[in-house]
């Protein structure tokens, strides 16, 4: 497209189009073909290729995203130990031991014992797949760099080193993807102790996630003294699930404003928080109630709520009705 340029000597201008990129592209591409020979300019460009095909499909910025939002998630879950009776031996015609049935059999301090060691193991599992994550992010950003580069030259001297990158790049990647799902948690002692002629299985023990419970924001809802509150959990559905729901008043101002907090249990997916104080600031905080099997739970979700001011010349608010431990 053409414009009309007085007052500086010129009678026409050319924008930038398209096309110009397309030229300055191709100018600069022929100035990369003088400085190899027709045969190293066709490997060149052929690993280019590769590269960029690598880059484009296992180490895309879109594959990278999901793995950091699987991440964020996983920092989010809780840990549980999850036991699983192996088959009976060959022959024997005893039906398994329900999980339910074998944890009566097992020592209660060892388990303990196997807890901690299942606390251990996930937090160094999400160290690594964080630090395998970053080597992922360094690498695609070094990979990048090289493609940007200007002369070719350096890029086909160094191929060797390239190759040996793309393939540690793929084993990081593969490692990441196998540490993404919780292992099995080896155990150095028996946890069933002999209990006569009795024939117990032994025993696998496994982590097992389970991902975090939430507030719906958009349906936890204040209102004048009282709120209801509604959660969910993430991805999977919270069948016959127990929750713990604890609430505060934040900045009591006196003694008896202290008493506002409650730790309350709950078999359900909402629940509504009455006699609270109108016009002030409470935070709510969710999450699975305590099992004997919970190993590690870094996060739970909170929410902050503020109540809708009353009538100026209101009754008083009455103390709340359900009172539990501070």
């Amino acid at each position: 497209m053409n414009f009309q340029v007085t007052g500086l000597g010129l009678d026409r201008m050319k924008l930038d189009s398209p096309q110009s990129f397309l030229d300055q592209e191709e100018a600069e591409e022929a100035e990369d073909r003088q400085l190899l020979e027709p045969e190293a300019w066709t490997t060149y460009t052929e690993r280019r290729h590769a590269l960029r095909e690598f880059l484009s499909s296992g180490l895309s910025p879109q594959l990278l995203r999901r793995h950091h939002a699987r991440m964020e998630l996983l920092r989010k879950c809780s840990y549980h130990i999850e036991i699983l009776p192996k088959h009976l031996a060959l022959g024997d015609q005893n039906p398994l031991v329900l999980p339910h049935t074998v944890f009566q059999l097992i020592d209660p301090w060892k388990f303990q014992r196997m807890k901690k060691v299942g606390t251990a193991q996930t937090k160094i599992q999400l160290l690594l797949l964080a630090d395998l994550l970053e080597q992922l992010d360094r690498g695609r950003a070094e990979l990048d760099a090289l493609l940007e580069s200007p002369d070719p030259r350096p890029f086909l001297a160094g191929w060797a080193r390239v190759e040996q990158r793309l393939a540690d790049l793929s084993a990081v990647m593969d490692s990441f993807l196998a540490m993404m799902v919780p292992g099995r948690l080896h155990i150095k002692h028996r946890l069933v102790s002999d209990i006569g002629a009795t024939k117990i299985p032994h025993i696998r023990l496994m982590l097992s996630t389970k991902t975090p419970v939430m507030f719906d924001r958009k349906e936890s809802v204040a209102h004048q003294d009282w709120v209801a509150l509604r959660w969910f959990v993430t991805i999977q559905q919270a069948a016959a699930e127990q929750f713990e729901l604890r609430f505060k008043l934040l900045d009591p101002r006196t003694q008896q404003e202290c008493l506002q907090r409650a730790i309350i249990p709950v078999a359900a997916c909402t629940f509504d928080v009455h006699n609270l104080l109108p016009n002030r600031v409470y935070k709510f905080t969710i999450k699975r109630a305590e099992s004997y099997t919970l190993v590690y739970e870094p996060w739970q979700d909170s929410l902050t709520l503020q109540t809708r001011p009353g009538p100026p010349d209101g009754p008083a608010p009455g103390r709340l009705g359900k009172p539990g431990r501070p």
